[in-house]
Order: C-alpha cells, then sequence, then structure tokens
C-alpha cells in the first residue's frame, strides 16, 4: 500500500467519530501508531488536556514512549508540555533546554524528540510527542504531515465533543483514564494467560476489537470478566 493510500484511510478514520461506540482511548492509540507509519519517527504519544487545563497521558505506540511522556508530566518539562503550553510546534529544538528529560530519553534510546498541538484555532486541548533514536533534523514535510493529522484529530475530537453535548464532555477524558487502566488490566492478564508478550496481548486484543467493530475497552472488559476467551482472540 502506498503511503498516499495509507494516509487517505487514516484521515477517513480520523473524520469518522460520531460511531456508535466510539471510544477515545482506541482512537488516540490509532492515531499515534498511525503516525510512527507514516512519519520517519520512532515512537509517538498523545496527551489531552482535562476541563482544568492538566495535561494526561493518553496512548503511546510503546511503552518506552509512554515513560517518557509521564517523567515529562511528573517534570513539567520537555516538548509536549512547552508545547500545550504554547500552542504552537517545537521542532527540531535542542534538548539540552530540558536536561533531566534528554538524560530520560537517551536512556530510553531516543535522542530527539518534538511536539505537535492538538489545536483548533486557538483551542489547544493537547499535544503529540514524537521521539527518534536519532539525530537527524525531522524534515519540514514530515512535520507538516504530522500538524495535519494532529489538526485533523482535533477537529474530530471537538466535533464529537460537541454533538454528544457538554454533559458528557465533563465526564468523558475521566472515562478514557479509567478504560485505559481497563485495558492495561486486561492486557496483563491475557499476556499471562496465553503466555505471550504484553505487545503481542495488546496488539490481539485490538485486531479483535477492529476486527469485529466494537471497542477496545469492550473488549478488555470482556477480557477480564471471562465472557471473551483467549482463545477467540488468538486464533484469528
Amino acid at each position: 500500500m502506498s503511503r498516499e493510500h495509507r494516509l487517505t484511510q487514516v484521515f477517513i478514520t480520523l473524520a469518522d467519530t460520531l460511531v456508535a461506540e466510539f471510544d477515545l482511548v482506541d482512537f488516540l492509540g490509532m492515531l499515534a501508531e498511525a503516525t510512527v507509519e507514516l512519519l520517519d519517527v520512532d515512537a509517538a504519544g498523545l496527551m489531552l488536556a482535562d476541563d482544568h487545563g492538566v495535561l494526561h497521558v493518553m496512548a503511546s505506540s510503546d511503552d518506552q514512549a509512554e515513560l517518557l511522556e509521564l517523567f515529562e508530566l511528573q517534570q513539567n518539562e520537555g516538548p509536549c508540555p512547552e508545547c500545550f503550553r504554547t500552542g504552537v510546534p517545537v521542532v527540531n529544538v535542542d534538548l539540552a533546554d530540558w536536561p533531566d528529560f534528554a538524560s530520560a530519553a537517551a536512556a530510553g534510546g531516543y535522542v530527539s524528540a518534538h511536539a505537535l498541538p492538538l489545536r483548533l484555532r486557538g483551542q489547544v486541548i493537547g499535544a503529540m510527542n514524537l521521539f527518534r533514536s536519532n539525530p537527524t533534523p525531522l524534515t519540514e514535510e514530515d512535520a507538516a504531515l504530522g500538524q495535519a493529522l494532529a489538526d485533523m484529530a482535533t477537529i474530530g475530537l471537538l466535533h464529537e465533543r460537541e454533538l454528544r453535548g457538554q454533559q458528557e464532555l465533563a465526564g468523558q477524558l475521566q472515562h478514557a483514564l479509567d478504560s485505559r487502566v481497563v485495558i492495561e488490566q486486561a492486557k496483563g492478564m491475557l499476556a499471562e494467560r496465553a503466555g505471550v508478550s504484553l505487545p503481542d496481548a495488546f496488539t490481539a486484543m485490538r485486531s479483535y476489537a477492529r476486527g469485529r467493530g466494537c471497542g477496545l475497552t469492550s473488549v478488555a472488559h470482556g477480557v477480564l470478566d471471562g465472557t471473551l476467551q483467549t482463545s477467540a482472540l488468538l486464533t484469528r
């Protein structure tokens, strides 16, 4: 599949948030994975802000990227918090400006990091991290494409929030955070039961969800309560 064809698929998916069983965690996870696939980056992660402007890690393309994102929030330093505060891209900057973050990134195998805002006009709802294992600058083309993906996701999320109403918006982020806990628990349980790695367990759950057209969180609940058998997830 060409990059152009795949990009078209991703944009359609990002625009289609008005499904009956919209799953915010799955939506952002897809965005992180697609970003790594389409851009010359090794990992990506997404943060969203709650009603008080506090950022939360919502999705990442791998566990190492998630740990680094959590470090950014704990230390309140790094490209993603900076990007969220200013609302402008943080691309090809010297990580020495954040020495603690630079050390943590290097320990995780990354030597460069960038961030793009999730924004629509003056409203910034989060930021997307991009991590690379080499110091080569991010190209203008990749930066522009990454921003286009972030912009499309933001439009979809805000449209979904608007149509579902402000009352639901108040609890949407907390529901997504709770869903992440459920998904992590199910991933660990499935990995232990099937004797597979955590990434493989997550891939099996995600593939099952997308193949059945259901939410990843629903699949996770099925794993935890025993209504979804291990064999159904791993023999596809």
